[in-house]
């Protein structure tokens, strides 16, 4: 294994507001443990990140949505306390999108993915993925995309119910509104007042077919790229538990290789040449075909169960040596490691369903469904 340069330090960058989950405190373990200096700047102050012996110091974001320019300030700022070019970490949407479009004004201060500057906020677009679905021939669930309330409440009709809504850029969400990323239709009506809740949204509405899930229906691929999609490390899990049923987070969980899944998220990674991280959420249908869900450029919260054993190496670890220059071979972890997120696991939650997140998809077939619909 390749030895970490350790004077090379990572500052981790998360701008949601709520608490870091476990995913950041992994992040900063398992780069702390490798020896190199973590550094986090986290909009939430809560959450046991700041306590970690592992995290080197902790930058506080102000409250409320940050624009581009100061938060290009801060990040020069941090830089020269540090003195040397760091690795810059996004560990959520916002964040990824956010050092994506700062890639050029932070040249030389931090080491990113060479990538186009709005390709993750189009990987993380709802509407967006659809259409990338569709154009590799991608198991997706059937969408609508409607442009007015009765079109919203036709499509439940079209679809059945109950379908998933989703809001195509939840990032977007004001908090104020208490709207979710992804909600549970179960009525016509249900439908017609989502949408007309889409100008406090900020993105558009989607309507979604509804996979039905199950137990052992959902697998999660976590991986990590070189340049022009050259694969470093990875592979798939399998949820076990979620809480809360049915979109909540992972409580229990197995590394569980899949080749339908794996093969579906390398064939991804090369169309696109994609450099970094890639997480890819997916579930199965009654016919056995993994469907893309959720796509995003960053850690997900469970991205060290898919871990070397041998090596230790993981996504971010894999990252850190392909951003420094250091060659890493290619690893791939071994089938049984287990995942346990604290007094989640010890809830009872039945068999986990998280409509959020997915399984991987088969080549051919014709193209998924969806609909962009005009105005009557």
């Amino acid at each position: 294994m390749s030895s970490f340069d350790t004077d090379v330090p990572v500052l981790l960058l998360r701008l949601d507001p709520g608490s870091p989950g476990h995913g950041t405190l992994d992040a900063v373990r398992s780069l702390g443990r490798a020896g190199i200096e973590v550094h986090a700047a986290v909009a939430s102050a809560r959450g046991p990140v700041r306590r970690s012996r592992y995290l080197h110091r902790r930058y506080g974001l102000p409250a409320g949505p940050m624009a581009h320019a100061p938060l290009l300030d801060l990040l020069r700022d941090i830089s020269e306390g540090l003195g040397r070019p760091a690795v810059l970490l996004p560990l959520d949407d916002r964040g990824a999108i956010a050092a994506a479009r700062l890639a050029g004004p932070l040249l030389g201060r931090y080491l990113l993915p060479a990538q186009p500057a709005g390709r993750p906020e189009r990987l993380a677009d709802k509407a967006e993925l659809a259409l990338l679905c569709r154009e590799m021939y991608l198991p997706h669930p059937a969408t609508v995309l409607p442009t007015c309330a009765q079109q919203a409440a036709d499509a439940a009709d079209e679809l059945g119910l109950p379908l998933v809504a989703k809001w195509s850029r939840p990032w977007l969400l004001p908090p104020s509104t208490g709207l979710r990323s992804t909600t549970l239709v179960r009525t016509r009506d249900d439908a017609r007042r989502l949408y007309e809740l889409t100008e406090r949204a900020g993105s558009p509405l989607l309507l979604q077919r509804r996979l039905a899930g199950g137990p052992d229906s959902d697998r999660v691929f976590h991986g990590c790229f070189a340049r022009d999609g050259v694969f470093l490390t990875g592979g798939a899990d399998r949820t076990r538990r979620a809480r809360p049923l049915p979109t909540g987070l992972l409580a229990l969980g197995r590394r569980l290789p899949h080749p339908q899944v794996e093969q579906a998220a390398l064939r991804l990674a090369g169309h696109l040449g994609h450099h970094g991280i890639l997480g890819l959420d997916f579930r199965r249908d009654a016919h056995g075909r993994y469907h893309l869900l959720g796509l995003r450029t960053h850690p997900g919260a469970r991205f060290r169960l898919v871990t070397d054993p041998a090596s230790g190496l993981d996504v971010v670890r894999a990252l850190h040596l392909d951003l420094t220059g250091r060659t890493e071979p290619l690893a791939r972890s071994a089938p049984g490691r287990r995942f346990r997120a604290g007094t989640h696991a010890a809830l009872p939650a039945g068999p986990a369903t998280a409509l959020a997140g997915l399984p991987g998809a088969e080549q051919g077939g014709a193209p998924p469904t969806i609909r962009c619909r005009s105005s009557p």
